[in-house]
């Protein structure tokens, strides 16, 4: 038993594109732990089930295990490696690196966490 990947009590737990989430309320903020499947990608796993073609959430949170990596459209990408503190922009494809699980503790005020937490609503050059 890990855990780190183990349901954590009270939360709210789902599966959703082969990613198990927790989430758990804490205040104004939500704090989830995300556990991405090795071969998990956005676009692959995701894009049909949400109907976008790209992520539109931005991510802020801690790596705790495992690689992921992933692009925007203009060419820019991103790659992590736990541990990671991890601050990702709207409008990207991401996908686990080998074929290890990646595990991140995410936190987001909902709609609103770009605003919130003081981040680019989107991916753009500064």
């Amino acid at each position: 038993m890990d855990p780190l990947t183990e349901a954590i009590p009270g939360a709210d737990h789902r599966e959703v594109g082969g990613v198990r989430t927790d989430i758990v309320s804490a205040g104004r903020v939500r704090v989830g732990r995300f556990v991405y499947p090795p071969g998990f990608r956005w676009s692959a796993h995701m894009k049909d089930v949400v109907g976008t073609d790209l992520c539109q959430h931005t991510h802020l949170g801690f790596l705790a295990r495992g690689r992921i990596a992933g692009s925007y459209p203009d060419g820019c990408a991103f790659e992590y490696a736990a541990p990671a503190v991890v601050v990702i922009e709207a409008g990207h494809d991401a996908w686990v690196v080998g074929q290890e699980p990646a595990v991140l503790i995410h936190f987001d005020a909902e709609g609103d966490s770009a605003q919130r937490f003081g981040l680019a609503g989107e991916h753009r050059h500064s």
